[in-house]
């Protein structure tokens, strides 16, 4: 309380300190860094590590996109959190145990931290392969949109197209019979 109170001016309030926004490109590209090295330190067997590096990899590519989720999304929160919490956390908890014991003793379901582990893993990464399907499902349906547009702007497009392989070739042929060739449409000429 400052002499100013007992006169009965307020003091100022101190501005609250900003709050952290969600973390940029390049802090979830530096987590996914992070875990990827205190796996590999950590000597996880080769069923977590290529279980582990499928996942940052989906969300690697993923992290670009992450704007056309929109803000505030459940994918969007979903690619962050796997980036910053969960894989941290589910490679932690397995590297804290002693590795004999983590990889042969069940302690759930009868199942072994390192089976849970890679179960985990894997639940992650059908996740993520959702997310990025539905990022770049929301590309491909700008595909269409714009191919209607163009159909309203200028006329139906062209089906396709047809290679026409089951027609008869249409140009005229030249066969060398001699003096006063003839043509035969659909035909090609011998080779000289």
């Amino acid at each position: 309380m400052g002499i100013r109170s007992w006169f009965g001016r307020s003091e100022p309030e101190a501005p609250a300190p900003p709050r952290p926004g969600p973390p940029t490109e390049d802090q979830l590209l530096g987590a996914l860094d992070r875990v990827e090295q205190q796996a590999r330190d950590g000597q996880v067997p080769g069923v977590v590590l290529s279980r582990l590096l499928r996942v940052t990899r989906i969300v690697r590519d993923t992290v670009p996109r992450l704007a056309d989720l929109g803000i505030g999304s459940t994918q969007g929160y979903s690619v962050m959190a796997t980036a910053t919490d969960y894989l941290p956390v589910a490679i932690g908890n397995y590297l804290r145990l002693p590795r004999d014991w983590a990889d042969t003793r069940p302690i759930a379901g009868g199942k072994s931290s390192v089976m849970l582990l890679v179960d985990q893993l894997d639940l992650l990464g059908a996740t993520m392969d959702k997310v990025y399907d539905a990022v770049l499902r929301s590309d491909a349906e700008a595909i269409i949109v714009h191919g209607q547009f163009l159909e309203q702007k200028f006329g139906a497009g062209s089906g396709g197209g047809s290679l026409g392989l089951d027609a008869p070739d249409p140009t005229p042929q030249t066969l060398p019979n001699g003096p006063g060739s003839q043509t035969f449409p659909g035909r090609l000429a011998p080779p000289e």
